[in-house]
């Protein structure tokens, strides 16, 4: 019980500071109060215990799981079965994102009550799918990208900087309201499931090749990562909505 404990005191702390602002500024700013204080206190208990079980149940079992197959397959995979190991990791793990969900939603929602896409309530359900699995697909390909990156020993610097250029300028020769939606859905792609994952993956191949420096090479995969998504997105909002 005691590392529970310490976890839900974790939790506690770490949401202390968003909970202080919204209470200042409901109160002394606003200065209006919940109607329902119960009901956002019991609210606000579920969350903390729902993160708390969250976090201490990915620790427990699906990192160690993640890190060893990344770790063993980094050491004594095949390039091929090591790149289909990269996209099946990125495309699985992105697609149990919670922020990715929420913000998928939330994107969903918003695209059907615009007159530009109207839709019924079927069609806003498979919208959301479609957002989540086409994130999920590009950090695939991006994490297969990065697995090559290492292979091959390329600078960072040769994706990063060329991805955020294409970003800038498709959003500058589009106002298309499907760019904002890219740059937010690459954002949330890359949260709190995923992250460890391409971490142990990125540092245990860097790590099990001598040409490579893990803290150098092993780095690098979120960035390209949050690149992927966006790239495919805004890819579509340039092709689908003319140009101006």
């Amino acid at each position: 019980m005691r590392p529970l404990a310490l976890a839900l005191l974790a939790t506690l702390r770490d949401m202390a500071p968003i909970l202080a602002t919204i209470a200042l500024f409901q109160g002394l700013v606003l200065g209006v109060w919940p109607d329902d204080p119960l009901g956002l206190l019991a609210g606000l208990i579920a969350i903390l215990i729902g993160l708390t079980l969250l976090v201490r149940g990915l620790e427990m079992s699906l990192f160690p799981i993640g890190e060893a197959l990344a770790d063993a397959m980094a050491r004594r995979g095949h390039p091929v079965w090591l790149m289909g190991f990269a996209f099946a990791l990125g495309f699985g793990s992105t697609v149990a994102e919670p922020a990715l969900a929420a913000v998928a939603a939330q994107a969903a929602s918003a695209m059907v009550a615009d007159p530009d896409f109207p839709a019924t309530e079927t069609q806003l359900a498979a919208l959301t799918v479609q957002l989540r699995y086409g994130v999920a697909f590009g950090l695939g390909l991006a994490l297969m990208l990065g697995v090559w990156r290492i292979l091959k020993g390329w600078p960072l610097i040769w994706l990063v900087l060329p991805g955020y250029g294409v970003i800038a300028l498709v959003a500058a020769l589009t106002d298309a309201p499907f760019v904002a939606v890219a740059l937010d859905l690459g954002t949330a792609a890359t949260s709190a499931i995923n992250i460890p994952l391409m971490l142990a993956l990125g540092i245990g191949l860097a790590s099990s090749l001598r040409s490579r420096n893990a803290l150098v090479d092993g780095f690098g995969m979120v960035v390209i990562a949050s690149l992927t998504p966006m790239l495919l997105f805004l890819a579509a909002a340039f092709v689908l909505v003319p140009v101006g």
